[in-house]
């Protein structure tokens, strides 16, 4: 799988990364073991970038993934991202961030964290130059290796690599959320940061998954959003779940995106290499407890560029349908 410079880190990534949001109770249950094989497929289809957050599972995505690490050649690199929850307020208090990197630590049972990212705090959090002088005081003590940060908005992006500690961004890009590629790309380009593409399935309305509600389990993020409207899913004011699209109008969306799809790719593949068009993307984390669905995603990195055509295309069905809802919200 080819690879792309990730930011100012001095890391390659591999194109097509794996995202472990699946472990945690939301997305229903999944045996320790299927975590696991899921992790094993992606490791042994090239990928050699891993995303995680300390609350994923509650810590149980971490666990998993330093136990499956020991399994392996350990001369053969493999970058894992991990996230600091923000305190009860959402914000990041320097005791709140010193025991999530140690936390993650013990997990991942490593010396030092390759990336640490705040993980998604209110807006007021980016404003507040404390949080990164700890982020600072982080690398220089050899805890972390470089820091990062996961946002909702555009806005928070844009804010936070104006701090020379956060070398990449985390942020929701898919063909249903695309005012990062029109606002904040270029100028991450321009300044050598890294951005990896979280939710880029729409938690799984780009991968062409389900017809309906009752396609969904109890217990499930997406069908509570699917029930209840987009601020009843996961995220600030629910823009996780179907990257914040009300869900039949994403159905209708995937319903127009169909016919561009090409022959010898699935939904779910032309979506990942949409995304790996845009060259500011270093890399995609699709999330999958399914090994046969890891493969799949991690094929799209195989796939040619879409026509201009094609993005043309895919363009006029968000503003059609999806564009009102997301554009200037986030």
């Amino acid at each position: 799988m080819d690879t792309r410079q990730f930011g100012s880190t001095g890391y390659d990534v591999t194109e097509i990364g794996l995202g472990t949001w699946n472990v945690g109770p939301s997305w229903g249950d999944v045996t320790d073991e299927q975590a696991k094989e899921s992790i094993r497929t992606a490791l042994d289809d090239g990928v050699n970038f891993l995303d995680t957050a300390e609350v994923y599972g509650d810590g149980r995505a971490e666990r998993l993934i330093g136990e499956v690490l020991d399994e392996r050649d350990p001369d053969r690199r493999i970058y894992v991202a991990t996230k600091a929850a923000p305190d009860e307020d959402e914000g990041h208090s320097e005791e709140g961030l010193r025991a999530s990197v140690e936390g993650s630590l013990d997990r991942l049972g490593v010396d030092s964290l390759d990336l640490v990212q705040l993980h998604c705090p209110e807006t007021e959090a980016f404003y507040d130059p404390e949080n990164f002088r700890v982020l600072e005081d982080l690398r220089e003590e050899g805890k972390i290796e470089h820091a990062g940060v996961s946002v909702e908005k555009v806005e928070e992006a844009s804010k936070a690599i104006e701090y020379d500690v956060v070398e990449t961004v985390q942020i929701i890009f898919n063909p249903l959320r695309q005012r990062p590629a029109e606002r904040f790309f270029e100028r991450a380009s321009n300044e050598d940061v890294g951005i990896i593409v979280r939710v880029p399935l729409a938690s799984g309305l780009l991968a062409d998954a389900f017809e309906g509600i009752d396609d969904f389990g109890e217990g499930d993020h997406r069908r509570t959003a699917a029930e209840g409207g987009v601020e009843a899913g996961v995220g600030r004011k629910g823009g996780e779940t179907f990257a914040g699209v009300p869900f039949e109008d994403g159905l209708r969306a995937v319903d127009d995106l169909r016919p561009f799809v090409p022959e010898d790719a699935t939904m779910a593949q032309f979506t990942l290499r949409w995304i790996l068009d845009h060259d500011a993307v270093s890399t995609v984390i699709p999330g999958s407890t399914t090994p046969e669905h890891v493969g799949e995603n991690d094929d799209a990195a195989a796939l040619a560029p879409l026509s201009h055509q094609t993005h043309g295309a895919v363009r006029d069905i968000y503003e059609e349908h999806v564009a009102d809802y997301v554009h200037h919200r986030w």
